[in-house]
């Protein structure tokens, strides 16, 4: 069973406003989504890595 928003929320002691939950909610299903189910992934065909070079956009390598 996974938590809602919410309750991740209410449990690390962060407060939100309760006009602000419909809109996290619409977000957190949204990452869920994306997220989808893990479960036996070969977590070398998940594991990328993102490197940033500050003004590196002229580079070639």
């Amino acid at each position: 069973m996974s938590l809602s928003i919410q309750e991740l929320l209410e449990n690390k002691g962060i407060q939100v406003k309760k006009d602000h939950f419909e809109s996290l909610q619409e977000k957190w299903e949204g990452i869920q989504a994306l997220r989808g189910n893990l479960e036996g992934v070969n977590i070398d065909d998940a594991d990328i890595s993102l490197k940033n070079i500050p003004g590196g956009d002229h580079i070639d390598e």
